[in-house]
This record gives C-alpha cells, sequence and structure tokens, in this order.
C-alpha cells in the first residue's frame, strides 16, 4: 500500500496541472486497485476539501460530493472511513464544513463530551460547544 499526499490527489481529481496530472494519473492508475488501495488520511481528506474550498473556490455540495465518491471507490482506502463518512453526512445536513464536523467526530469518537469552540456555526452541532 501507497499513501497519497494532497498535492497528489488533487492533481488527479482536477487534472489542472498538466505535468503533475500525467505523473498522478500514471501513479494512481497504476499502482491503486481494489486488491491494493491507495491510503488517504484524515488530514489529506482535511486538506483536500480545504483547497478545493479556498483554492478551487468549490461549493460545499460539491466538495462533499468529491468526499463521497472517494469513500465509494475501491481504488482509495480512507483513514477511518467510518467516521468520515459520519461528517460527510452531518455537514450535509448542517452548517458546519467537513473538517469541523471531521474534527467533531472524531473528537467524539475518542471519548470527548465536547469540542470547545469559538465557531458559532460549529456549536449548533452536538459535538460541539462555545466557550
Amino acid at each position: 500500500m501507497i499513501g497519497l499526499d494532497t498535492n497528489v490527489i488533487i492533481r488527479y481529481l482536477l487534472q489542472d496541472d498538466t505535468k503533475q496530472t500525467k505523473k498522478a494519473t500514471k501513479l494512481i492508475e497504476s499502482f491503486c486497485s481494489s486488491e491494493s488501495p491507495c491510503w488517504l488520511s484524515i488530514i489529506v481528506m482535511c486538506e483536500l476539501t480545504w483547497v478545493l474550498r479556498s483554492t478551487y473556490n468549490l461549493d460545499k455540495q460539491t466538495i462533499n460530493k468529491i468526499v463521497e465518491n472517494i469513500l465509494l471507490t475501491s481504488q482509495f482506502q480512507v483513514a477511518q472511513s467510518d467516521l468520515v463518512r459520519e461528517a460527510l453526512i452531518k455537514c450535509q445536513h448542517s452548517n458546519l464544513d467537513f473538517p469541523d464536523a471531521l474534527i467533531g467526530r472524531l473528537n467524539h469518537s475518542d471519548g470527548c463530551k465536547t469540542t470547545v469552540t469559538f465557531d458559532k456555526k460549529a456549536c449548533h452541532s452536538r459535538d460541539f460547544s462555545m466557550v
């Protein structure tokens, strides 16, 4: 198994840089398979959504669809995929962005009663409370 960095998965998904896209596509199509999927860490999943929003100005719905498609792709294995899936569902049905929803779910699964935040938007979720 090999792990993918955020920039590799971005190049593959968006096909936005000719030279790097070619390398990323060749790597993923050669080494990521159902039998030997490529690993995507929690950090990569958070960075991915942040880059898609901040650099490419994609809307929340499009970003959520990309995350969902990654979870459904057998060539990728996402770390803690159950929690990633829960976070995706939570952000689809709330004002939370994916990274915030994931932070809440991860902390909850690690035994935290709440995650304290200054983010008023996040406080509408049962995983968060205001400082």
